[in-house]
C-alpha cells in the first residue's frame, strides 16, 4: 500500500510542477474485486494449481487492482504500475520481494521520425493471447486454460513496427525467459518472440504470436517452441467471435528430437443483448499429456473439456458487473465480480 501513495503522490507533483506540461503524464488504476465457488471445495480454499486468477474458493477478496503511470513526450514514452491482490500472489510468486508488485514498468524511444518504428524496454504485459489479467477487458471473467499457463507478463526488449494505417503490426521480443521478470538461475539462454497482427477490416483482428525459448538450468535445458494464434472478429453490431488455436513442444531432454506436445482450441460468442448487457459463452479443450505446462497423475495426463456462460451489466462505461459458470468434467465454478477503471 505504501508503494501505491507514494506513486500517486508523485504522479500528482509531476503533473503539477511549474514548465510541466499536465497532459504528458496521465495517471490511471483498475480494481476488481471477486467471490469464486468451487463445486470441489478446496480445504485450503486454493483453486487448483493450474488457475492464476480468481484463484481463492468460497471468498471475497481483490483479484487485482494497480495504478498506473504513463509519460508521453515526442519520441519518448514509459510506464510504471503497481499492483496487488490474489493475481499478484499467484503468478509472480517466483519473483524476487522488490518485483513482485510490478505489474508494468517500461520505457521507450521512437527510432525513426518517418516511421512507426519503436524500441522499448522493460516489463511489459505478454504478447501471447487475447485474455490479459484486466478481466473487464476480456469476453468472459475468468481465463480459458491456455490463457492461464502462457505469460501473463514479460520482461527484456522489444522492437516494433506500425504502419501508418494502423492496419499492421509486428514486433519482434528478446525476453528473460517464460513469465518471468530475473532468467532462471543457472540458465544462461535469452529468449525471443514474434508476434504479427493484421486488421485488413475494422470489423476484423487476426493475430499471430509465438515464443522460443530454453527451460532450466544449462546441464539439462530443453527448448521450448509456443504458438498462438486467433482472430477477432465483429459479425454484426451486437454479435463478435473469437477463435484461438495454441500448440507448443518441448525437449523431453536436453539434445533430444522427441518432445512433449501443448494444444488448445478456443471459440467464444460474445452478444450485447441491451446497451448495458451483454453474454458470452466459451467452448475450450486444452491437451498436455505429458506435464510440459501442468502435471497431472493421469495416464492421459492433463485433459480437459471446459464451458463458460457469462453475464455482463455495465451500469456506467468504465464498470462491470459479471457473474459466469465455468464446468470442467466434473468440477463447476461460480464466479461473480466487480471491475471499476478509472
Amino acid at each position: 500500500m505504501k508503494n501505491f501513495l507514494i506513486l500517486a503522490v508523485l504522479l500528482t507533483m509531476g503533473s503539477t510542477v511549474s514548465g510541466q506540461e499536465p497532459q504528458k503524464v496521465k495517471l490511471s488504476a483498475y480494481l476488481e474485486t471477486y467471490f469464486g465457488y468451487d463445486f470441489d471445495k478446496p480445504a485450503d480454499n486454493n483453486r487448483p494449481g493450474f488457475v492464476y486468477s480468481h484463484n481463492r474458493h468460497n471468498e471475497v477478496n481483490l483479484n487485482l487492482g494497480f495504478i498506473k503511470a504513463s509519460y508521453e513526450d515526442g519520441p519518448i514514452r514509459a510506464n510504471l504500475a503497481l499492483m496487488a491482490g490474489t493475481y499478484t500472489n499467484a503468478n509472480l510468486a517466483a519473483e524476487p520481494d522488490v518485483l513482485k508488485n510490478l505489474f508494468e514498468a517500461n520505457v521507450g524511444v521512437r527510432l525513426s521520425t518517418k516511421s512507426n518504428l519503436w524500441l522499448d524496454a522493460g516489463i511489459f504485459s505478454s504478447h501471447i493471447g487475447f485474455e490479459s489479467a484486466v478481466s473487464k477487458d476480456c469476453w468472459v471473467l475468468t481465463r480459458n486454460i491456455s490463457s492461464e499457463n502462457t505469460p501473463y507478463y514479460e520482461s527484456g526488449a522489444k522492437l516494433t513496427y506500425g504502419s501508418d494505417d494502423g492496419r499492421f503490426t509486428a514486433a519482434v521480443l528478446y525476453l528473460n525467459g517464460w513469465q518471468r521478470i530475473t532468467r532462471q538461475n543457472g540458465n544462461s539462454r535469452p529468449a525471443g518472440g514474434l508476434q504479427l497482427t493484421w486488421k485488413p477490416a475494422p470489423a476484423i483482428t487476426v493475430n499471430y504470436s509465438n515464443y522460443l525459448g530454453t527451460e532450466g538450468a544449462d546441464s539439462v535445458r530443453v527448448t521450448r517452441f509456443y504458438h498462438n494464434v486467433y482472430g477477432i472478429f465483429s459479425v454484426t453490431e451486437k454479435l463478435g467471435l473469437t477463435l484461438g488455436f495454441d500448440y507448443g513442444t518441448q525437449q523431453r531432454v536436453k539434445g533430444s528430437d522427441d518432445k512433449h506436445e501443448v494444444l488448445s482450441p478456443v471459440i467464444i460468442a460474445r452478444y450485447a443483448l441491451a446497451p448495458k448487457w451483454a453474454m458470452a459463452g466459451r467452448l475450450e479443450y486444452y491437451e498436455d499429456r505429458n506435464g510440459m505446462l501442468i502435471v497431472a497423475n493421469t495416464p492421459e495426463g492433463f485433459k480437459t473439456t471446459g464451458y463458460s456462460l457469462n453475464v455482463d451489466y455495465s451500469p456506467v462505461s468504465n464498470a462491470v458487473v459479471r457473474l459466469e459458470g465455468k464446468m470442467y468434467k466434473n468440477d463447476g465454478v461460480l464466479t461473480a465480480s466487480l471491475a471499476v477503471a478509472f
